[in-house]
C-alpha cells in the first residue's frame, strides 16, 4: 500500500510532541485561496514546489506572497537550467497532487530547502498533501523537525 502523505505528517507531528492545529475547508489550490480560508497572512502560507534538474528532484518551500527567482536557485543548488515538476512527476515523488504539495520532504526521501522568506515568520500554514485541508504550526518546530536547508531564492510575487 503507498504511502499517505497526510498521515505520514500528522505521525510526524505527533511523534515530536509538537503543537498544531488542523483545519478542514473547501478545496483550495493558490496561496491566496489558502490564505483566505486560513484567515491567515499569504505570508505565513509555505508554498511547496517540486523542481527538477537534471535527474534530481528538489522540494523547495517559500513565502506563499513569493515566486522562486531562477538566477537565484540556479546558482544556490549549483545548476544550469531546471524546470518545475510536471503533474504526473508530483504524483510519483510526493503522491500527492499539485497544489497540495508539503513541505516535509523528508517523508519522501527529497532534500528541503526554505527561503529566507518564511524564515521570518512565526507559524508557517501549509496544504499536508491535501486540498481541502491546512496545518497552521509554529516555524521553529516545523525546523527542528524538517532541518531544511535555507537559502536565498525568491522575488515578490506583485
Amino acid at each position: 500500500m503507498k504511502m499517505n502523505p497526510y498521515e505520514s505528517i500528522i505521525n510526524t507531528l505527533k511523534t515530536y510532541s509538537v503543537n498544531y492545529s488542523e483545519l478542514e475547508h473547501e478545496p483550495v489550490y493558490t496561496s491566496e485561496q489558502a490564505a483566505k480560508v486560513r484567515g491567515l497572512s499569504i505570508d505565513t502560507g509555505a508554498k511547496s514546489l517540486l523542481l527538477k534538474a537534471n535527474d534530481n528532484y528538489y522540494l523547495v518551500v517559500l513565502s506563499g506572497s513569493k515566486k522562486i527567482d531562477s538566477k537565484k536557485f540556479k546558482m544556490a543548488i549549483g545548476i544550469k537550467k531546471f524546470r518545475f515538476a510536471t503533474p504526473d512527476e508530483v504524483k510519483e515523488k510526493m503522491l500527492c497532487n499539485i497544489g497540495a504539495c508539503y513541505p516535509f520532504g523528508s517523508i519522501v526521501k527529497l532534500d528541503t530547502y526554505i527561503d529566507k522568506s518564511l524564515i521570518g515568520q512565526s507559524i508557517i500554514s501549509f496544504n499536508p498533501g491535501r486540498h481541502d485541508k491546512s496545518i497552521k504550526m509554529d516555524l521553529k518546530d516545523y525546523m527542528m523537525i524538517e532541518n531544511p536547508k535555507q537559502i536565498d531564492i525568491s522575488i515578490s510575487s506583485n
